[in-house]
């Protein structure tokens, strides 16, 4: 078995992922690993859920999974977040996010 990137933990059930978000950027995008979290830049600005709301959505299509999948588990109102995943295999995560970064 292969090990896991730090940003991401197994969890019962699916995956949890350390994040880094900076809303209110020209795009929502998948950044990359920075540090021990994976940085995710959001168009949205952080008021009135907002840029939570399009961090799921964001994460939904990219490991194609039902929003009521995915959990904001700590840093709602702040821009360093663990995010949930259930349903889905931290390889399989770890897979997805490296494939958006390949030449």
């Amino acid at each position: 078995m292969t090990a896991l990137p730090p940003w991401l933990r197994a969890a019962p059930g699916g995956c949890r992922l350390e994040l880094r978000v900076q809303p209110k950027s020209s795009q929502n995008k998948i950044v990359g690993p920075e540090g021990d979290v994976l940085k995710v830049k959001l168009h949205a600005a952080p008021e009135d859920d907002k840029a939570n709301a399009a961090l799921v959505e964001l994460l939904r299509a990219l490991f194609h999974v039902p929003r009521q999948n995915i959990k904001i588990l700590r840093g709602e109102k702040s821009r360093s977040k663990w995010v949930e995943i259930q349903g889905l295999k931290p390889e399989e995560a770890a897979a997805a996010v490296l494939s958006l970064h390949k030449s």
